[in-house]
């Protein structure tokens, strides 16, 4: 048996719940996961199914099958073969924090990818990812090279057929182009002191206003720097005891969770878009 992951977004409507499942049934499918949502505001329906179907069942099969039987208006659906693992790039600058803890849960079959390549605009982790055995891309960036090696970067992605890239603190603004192109592609993971604290030394900053929360914010890449739809955040708290340095550890540790989590998602296909909110299945 494999598993298939069918995600689905509509107009509410009654009886979507039993002509989806009744299909995949119908089909050979056994659900082992079920997951729906109505947003009351807007009366969008989101389905998440996960199932159990037989091996000579062809995802491209199943499609075409899926669509020919059902249609409901505005209907945006997919479905993927949780067999075939996403292809991935991960792109770092001078902070490895986000890029180790990927590199570890990589090397213990805790996320389920395909690890591809590493790119940055530095050459700092070169050593380190080439030990692991994955191929190291050294783009430098200034600012009358950075389109040529946007070129260079998608001219990679295509090559490699990247399904997702992942920002584990990369610390260059990717342009409308890029983001355009991979929509829905590129997760980014930064500090929630946003739009608060902005420039270098975040932390330092918020010790000195008395923060007494420390956050990280996992999210997708959109044109809008920072603003793209959440997938995952989480805070620690933090009192006059603490000093810079260790708001800067603890802030590390968070960003480095709350990437790893938001990966995940995306990796099992739990994340369904919604206009600049996302709709998670968990």
């Amino acid at each position: 048996m494999k598993k298939f992951v069918l995600n689905l977004v509509c107009n509410d409507n009654t009886g979507i719940i039993s002509a989806v499942t009744s299909f995949v049934t119908e089909s050979g499918g056994n659900i082992i996961e079920s997951g729906q949502h109505v947003d009351l505001d807007d009366k969008r329906f989101f389905m998440r199914l996960c199932f159990e179907i037989n091996e000579t069942v062809t995802l491209e099969t199943f499609k075409m099958d899926f669509e020919a039987r059902l249609s409901y208006p505005e209907m945006v659906w997919d479905v993927y073969d949780l067999s075939v693992k996403p292809r991935v790039m991960i792109m770092v600058s001078q902070l490895g924090h986000c890029l180790n803890d990927l590199l570890y849960r990589y090397s213990i079959d805790q996320l389920p990818m395909e690890l591809v390549s590493i790119a940055s605009n530095h050459e700092r982790y070169k050593s380190r990812v080439e030990h692991e055995g994955l191929d190291f891309h050294y783009l430098p960036i200034t600012a009358e090279t950075k389109p040529e090696q946007e070129a260079e970067l998608l001219k990679l992605i295509a090559e490699q057929s990247i399904d997702l890239v992942i920002l584990a603190r990369y610390m260059q603004v990717l342009s409308d182009n890029l983001c355009q192109k991979m929509s829905g592609k590129i997760i980014n993971i930064h500090h929630s002191f946003l739009p608060s604290f902005k420039g270098g030394r975040p932390y330092h900053q918020a010790r000195d206003k008395g923060v007494k929360l420390i956050g990280a914010t996992a999210h997708y890449v959109t044109a809008d720097l920072d603003e793209g739809p959440i997938i995952e955040q989480d805070v620690k708290r933090v009192d006059h005891a603490v000093s810079a340095s260790d708001m800067v550890a603890i802030g590390r540790d968070t960003e480095s969770q709350v990437l790893a989590k938001a990966v995940k998602l995306q990796l099992e296909r739990r994340i369904l878009l919604h206009g600049h909110r996302t709709v998670i299945f968990q």
